[in-house]
């Protein structure tokens, strides 16, 4: 039952080799492709632009991404470049060449569109002001190629997957600030933050998806403490495909996320619970890209058979506990804060920051200080009777 959730709506076969990447604005629809080319279409009918396709690239465009007002569109290739276009005219504003001259597999846009980062084959990365389009900062991930890449909802740090398999975080500087190791066996694939932040006591955290060759989603959580300190936790592995798991992103509110993969389905899970909510099986070949509307109910698919599906979530949907896409989603989602006491799905697992954040929510802010100084995080939360919190925290 959970198919007829979904309805394919249109299926764009203007590419004439695989596509690479897909990204959505409001208005807008980009994607990419082994042609050398990339084709955008109107939302609204998905008819194309008079100025598509765009041709400047000398071989596949393996990623594109726009700014966040729309205006721009960055695309990089395996011509060892990073391409800018405007969306008003179709033209190249700007040819960002990759030091080294080592094709260039991904690009990532910052949210506050002041940065882009590109990574290449050689596992060296390249960090551009985006507004001067200056060269700003260079750094290296030794003997691997550079697949993934996100930046996080605050613009200050992102990430980087490697085909060696490795996740590592970054910050604008250059340093690394974490490095986990062994996120996918055989390789990472690509990686996206969620779009909220989580906010409470000592602790920003942020959600990362990641996808690889070992057919996993994760989803993972970065937590940034005041102290400067990034630690990352796996807080789910999501199996519904059976073959490696090439690309993943988020909706705009964080609440759902869509994975394409080499067994040809297109999942779209529950983020929060970790639930899987469709499988969609439309391509003839493996599914390369996935991206959600930012403002309606629609994910874009690529996949290596030449086609972009265009899927509508229905509002049925909402049958699955009201996860369906608003048609117009407010900014708040992506820019205002979630509260940490609800994001954790299990009390049990809640900090001591996490019930502090949760009083404070609750406007029992008085006490925080009673609750700390006896060390009650959520486990303990869970226990407390009647009994202990007259005997113990004198409370009642």
């Amino acid at each position: 039952p959970a198919l007829q959730m979904t309805s394919l709506i249109c299926t764009l076969q203007d590419h004439g080799d695989d596509v690479n990447w897909c990204a959505f604005t409001a208005k807008l629809l980009a994607t990419c492709s082994g042609d050398k080319t990339l084709r955008i279409y109107n939302t609204c009918d998905f008819s194309e632009l008079p100025f598509s396709p765009l041709s400047g690239h000398g071989y596949s465009v393996h990623c594109c991404c726009f700014s966040t007002c729309g205006q721009f569109l960055a695309s990089c290739s395996t011509d060892a470049t990073t391409l800018v276009w405007s969306m008003d005219t179709g033209e190249i504003e700007a040819v960002l060449e990759h030091p080294g001259r080592s094709p260039v597999r991904i690009c990532a846009l910052s949210p506050d569109s002041a940065h882009l980062v590109s990574g290449a084959s050689d596992g060296t990365l390249a960090l551009w002001d985006f507004p001067s389009k200056q060269l700003r900062r260079t750094g290296a991930v030794n003997d691997t190629t550079l697949v993934a890449c996100s930046f996080s909802p605050c613009s200050q740090v992102f990430m980087t997957g490697s085909t060696y398999g490795d996740l590592r975080l970054w910050d604008l500087d250059m340093n690394q600030l974490h490095a986990e190791k062994n996120a996918h066996d055989l390789g990472v694939t690509c990686c996206t933050f969620a779009p909220t932040i989580l906010s409470g006591g000592q602790v920003v955290q942020f959600h990362l998806a990641s996808c690889g060759q070992d057919s996993l989603l994760k989803i993972w959580a970065i937590n940034k403490f005041n102290s400067g300190a990034y630690k990352m936790q796996l807080l789910h592995t999501l199996t519904g495909q059976s073959a490696p798991v090439l690309s993943c992103a988020y909706s705009s509110d964080g609440q759902l996320l869509v994975s394409g993969s080499v067994d040809k389905t297109v999942t779209v899970y529950d983020a929060k619970n970790a639930v899987l909510l469709y499988t969609l099986n439309q391509h003839e070949r493996y599914v390369t890209a996935c991206s959600f509307s930012p403002t309606s109910p629609l994910i874009a698919t690529g996949s290596m058979d030449k086609t972009v599906n265009i899927w509508r979530l229905e509002d049925e949907c909402s049958g699955h506990g009201g996860k369906s896409l608003p048609e117009k989603s407010t900014l708040t989602s992506s820019e205002g804060r979630t509260s940490v006491g609800r994001s954790k799905l299990l009390v049990s697992d809640w900090s001591e920051e996490d019930v502090s954040a949760w009083l404070v929510e609750e406007g029992l802010g008085g006490l925080v200080d009673k609750f700390t100084a006896n060390n009650i995080d959520g486990t303990e939360l869970l226990s407390l009777t009647k009994e202990t919190l007259a005997s113990e925290l004198h409370i009642g």
